[in-house]
């Protein structure tokens, strides 16, 4: 791969699915030997959150870090645009690189928009069409300033299009693919079925819940709603929900004195992302209200119900992979029923497992 002279490129990253997502795109650019630095936000900051994904993952560790944690939408955009453009103005990368619809991903996106710095969005084109959800408006923008724009799918480049965004679009596939085929094999010579001996539970006799989006997490009636569904489906299924609790989803249950909802639910601390995996592969049915987590479940045939009434992946519905059940008890359960029965044979949508060496040809001009 000719790099033609080309300056450092930043990758800037501040969450776990973003670190998960950039390190095909990173170990491609150890393996072409393209010049590279990574800057770590710090917008997901525990241990497990962050840090044991780059051991895991075998990722070197960022050159820098600004570290800078939690706060309002406004105070972590805020801070992270301030000490981005620091860093920028003194490293001079010729481009960047950000991934997906974070407050990393927007302010990496302003930083380098500002200083005339070239942007290369992965993930392009992804929409909701909710702008109540603040990865909608981060998304739009960071697409709309972007200067190389790699879109997952044909679904994706479309929405761009609808948007007046038609030039340097490409159709990519998504970094996902590779990562799980990657990391599914070590992750089975790693852990193999510790995880669930350890939590006592069987092959695809479990549920698995994340939660963590604001429009659920922040809102008390809609998290009782959805902590009532569950307890439905466990109560339906006889089988045990497996529930991996977001820090910012434990926070609010404890404020809105809703644990005794969650009983009949096996509550655990955030896992390494191998152990993840295997909770994923594994699973009956996967719940949640993420937006990777609907692809992963695709590609790891998992039927997913979706807890939002909207998706920015609306191929895995397509697919037949997923459903798109809302928060209210009763629909969510009728979802689940539905899913439980579905025959996992559709094909996923999201590229050939090449997506990081043709964002790196194409952002180095090989």
């Amino acid at each position: 791969m000719s790099k033609r002279n080309l300056k450092q490129i930043a990758i800037i990253i501040g969450t776990r699915p973003e670190i998960i997502k950039t390190a095909p795109v990173i170990k491609k650019c150890i393996k072409f030997r393209v010049p590279f630095f990574i800057i770590h936000t710090g917008q997901h900051y525990s241990e497990n959150m962050d840090r044991i994904f780059f051991d895991q993952l075998n990722l070197p560790k960022p050159e820098i870090r600004i570290n800078v944690g939690s706060g309002s939408h406004g105070e972590q955009t805020g801070r992270c645009l301030e000490r981005l453009e620091k860093i920028l103005l003194e490293k001079k990368p010729e481009k960047i690189l950000v991934q997906g619809d974070t407050n990393t991903v927007i302010a990496g996106a302003l930083a380098a928009s500002k200083l005339s710095i070239k942007i290369g969005h992965i993930e392009a084109g992804l929409r909701s069409y909710d702008r109540s959800m603040p990865e909608e408006i981060n998304r739009v923008i960071a697409d709309h300033l972007s200067h190389y724009l790699f879109a997952p799918t044909c679904v994706s480049k479309e929405n761009l299009k609808k948007e007046g965004i038609v030039k340097n679009v490409f159709v990519t596939g998504n970094t996902i693919v590779e990562a799980l085929k990657e990391n599914s094999s070590i992750a089975e010579e790693k852990i193999g079925d510790k995880i669930l001996r350890k939590l006592e539970i069987e092959n695809n006799r479990y549920f698995l819940l994340t939660l963590h989006r604001q429009e659920n997490v922040d809102n008390r009636d809609r998290l009782k709603e959805i902590f009532l569904g569950i307890n439905k489906i466990i109560e339906k299924f006889k089988l045990p929900v497996i529930f991996p609790a977001h820090p910012r989803t434990v926070k609010n249950i404890c404020k809105f004195n809703l644990i005794n909802l969650l009983k009949k639910i096996k509550t655990i601390e955030p896992v390494g992302y191998f152990e993840f995996l295997v909770l994923e592969k594994n699973a009956f049915v996967i719940l949640t209200d993420s937006g990777g987590l609907q692809e992963e479940a695709c590609i790891l045939k998992v039927p997913c119900i979706t807890l939002r009434e909207n998706t920015e992946r609306p191929e895995t519905l397509y697919a037949g992979s997923n459903i798109l059940a809302g928060w209210r008890s009763k629909d969510i359960l009728n979802s689940v029923v539905k899913m439980a029965n579905t025959k996992r044979r559709w094909r996923q949508p999201f590229g050939d497992g090449k997506t990081s060496e043709k964002i790196l040809k194409i952002i180095t001009g090989a």
